[in-house]
Order: C-alpha cells, then structure tokens, then sequence
C-alpha cells in the first residue's frame, strides 16, 4: 500500500505553544518508515552550538524566528534571520550564535542510519594507558557523539545535554 501524504505540524502552532523561556527541540519528525529527520530547535538569547562537523550527511538550515550568526570553518560569518534558508554541506565545520531575541530554525537531513556495535578500536601499545570516558558527550536522545566539549545542545537534533 502506498503511504498517504499528511500535515505533521502546523509551525506558527507549535512555536506559539512553546514556553517563552522553552529550549532545544521543540519539535521532531518522529514517524515510522521516513528517510528524513526534522528538528525545529529554539536557543535562547545568546547560546550557541558550539564548532561541530557532520562528516556523513547535509543540512539544510531553515531560520524561523529571532536571529543569529552561523560561523564557519574559514571564519566567515553568516547572518541568520527569518526566512534564511543554509546549506551545511557535509565535513562543513560550523558554530550557531543566537542573537539578543534568541534563534528558532528547523533542520532537514536524510535519516542518519542507527548506531552499530562494532569491534572496539585499540590504542597503539607505545602510548599506554585507557582512553578517556566520554559518556557525558553522547546526546541522551540521539546518540551521536558531540564534537563539542562542553555541549550544550546536541547538533543533530537539539536536545540539550544534561548539565555538568
């Protein structure tokens, strides 16, 4: 049977519905059988998403509310401002800033594929010792793995880390 196509949400409602002071995800492509994800993710005044890199898939950034500076790699700076469409291209290194109002966007990307358990990558003997844990940089949601040392939201689909 072929899927029938439906309204998942209606944009103005959910950012309407949100708490004023209400961060990270505010809303996801949750449906089963999709190829794609989708976040609508809202940062306060001021936070960021720290320097991150998305080595398999492209982005595109919609900016929805508020305003902000996308960061690159070759230090260029992006304004983001409502009705913005970004491309992140893969391997693209990048930081998000919101502004004096705070940033609202939505994010689109194929569907990362599911975590797999492989087999564990080994230190080389000379330099001794265990690798460090790093537990806390894993997002609760998701799973990936931030780049970011300090995280506070995750890059891939917003939900904020837990604090420190």
């Amino acid at each position: 049977m072929n899927a029938t196509p439906q309204v998942l949400a209606v944009l103005d409602e959910v950012l309407a519905s949100a708490a004023p002071d209400e961060r990270g995800a505010l809303w996801r492509l949750a449906e089963q059988g999709r190829e794609l994800d989708a976040n609508v993710v809202r940062l306060p005044p001021g936070d960021r998403v720290g320097e991150h890199q998305e080595d398999v898939l492209d982005v595109l950034l919609v900016v929805l509310a508020g305003t902000g500076t996308l960061r690159t790699e070759a230090g260029g700076t992006l304004s983001l401002v409502p009705t913005t469409v970004t491309w992140l291209p893969r391997t693209s290194r990048r930081s998000l800033e919101a502004g004096h109002v705070g940033l609202t966007y939505l994010t689109v990307h194929r569907r990362r594929p599911g975590l797999a358990v492989g087999a564990a990558v080994r230190a080389p003997a000379h330099e001794g010792g265990e690798a460090p844990c790093m537990l806390d940089l894993v997002c609760p949601e998701c799973g990936r793995l931030s780049a970011d040392r300090t995280p506070k939201f995750c890059s891939a689909c917003g939900e904020p880390f837990p604090e420190r």
